[in-house]
């Protein structure tokens, strides 16, 4: 269903891709999780560039489609899976009861509608080809919510979309978060910074290794984390990986110092972008690779929209 699909923003930078406080809505057995804080990036320096960008690509076309102005409502974008269980995506900001009547409207349109109730609060089943309410299997794009979920919009300044029904239960019992009963040994880290616009994580297995060159190093991987965060006069862009064993990250810390240093040399290479390598810091602590850079905003604009 491509109206859901652009309802859920999609999941915009190709990542398996906020304010501190709003991580804690993603359970510790989560495989993978995506944030990225709208609101943030509008009133950031560097970063509303980034935003006017997104705007731009992705905003306008779903105000063009649908009627539904999330560029103005919508605040903080979160998505993140447990295994087995399918996407869970929460919308939230300043939703006013125009774009939630719209938003029923569009799956109602779509094909089939059925309307549950659980904890007092309404929610909808919607099925683009009669398939059938069930559990598909998770994948980094969230195509499993492509042509049938669950939705809700009875949560105070929230849209929820699931793709279970017990999962849509949860999350209207807790008002939008689902907890998890213990720690977890495999739970995700998260990169933090003081203003974050973007945070995203996965353990290693949900991603395809391939054939690639990089296929060994996933292989070895356990987490990738990234971050991106608004550091006044530039944005801040920096990626974890936790490799199976310390032997592991010490030798892609070194690969990648290589690959750096080679670059940095090219004659071919732009001045600004030879400036930006040559200050990105390589560090390795026990079995974590540590990569961070400073990027001024336009650099990152002008490769967006290439």
């Amino acid at each position: 269903m491509r109206n859901l699909k652009l309802l859920a923003v999609l999941l915009f930078f190709g990542m398996p891709t906020l304010a501190n406080a709003e991580v804690s809505g993603i359970p510790d057995s989560a495989t993978w999780y995506f944030h990225a804080d709208f609101d943030a990036m509008r009133n950031g320096k560097a970063s509303r560039g980034l935003y006017d960008w997104l705007d731009s690509e992705f905003f306008e076309e779903i105000r063009l489609e649908t009627g539904v102005d999330f560029g103005e409502e919508a605040e903080r974008f979160t998505a993140f899976s447990r295994a087995g269980e399918g996407p869970v995506v929460l919308v939230e900001g300043n939703i006013s009861q125009e774009t939630k009547d719209k938003i029923i409207a569009i799956a109602a349109a779509d094909g089939e509608l059925q309307t549950f109730k659980s904890s007092g609060k309404a929610y909808y089943y919607f099925n683009s080809d009669n398939a059938g309410p069930g559990v598909s299997n998770v994948n980094i794009e969230v195509d499993s919510l492509e042509d049938e979920a669950y939705i809700s919009v009875a949560l105070k300044n929230k849209v929820l979309v699931t793709n279970s029904q017990e999962q849509m239960k949860a999350l209207l019992a807790n008002n939008g978060k689902i907890e998890s009963s213990k720690k977890d040994k495999n739970t995700l880290f998260v990169l933090r910074a003081e203003q974050s616009l973007i945070q995203a994580g996965v353990n290693a297995d949900e991603l395809d290794a391939g054939d690639g060159w990089d296929s060994n190093i996933l292989r070895n991987t356990k987490q990738v984390a990234v971050l991106i965060a608004d550091l006044g006069d530039k944005l801040g862009l920096e990626a974890q990986l936790m490799a199976n064993e310390p032997e592991i990250a010490s030798s892609l810390g070194s690969i990648v110092r290589g690959l750096i240093s080679l670059q940095i040399f090219n004659e071919d290479m732009d001045p600004e972008i030879a400036s930006m390598l040559q200050s990105t810091k390589v560090d390795v602590a026990g079995n974590t690779l540590r990569i961070s850079l400073a990027i001024e905003p336009d650099t990152v604009i002008s490769a967006l929209e290439d």
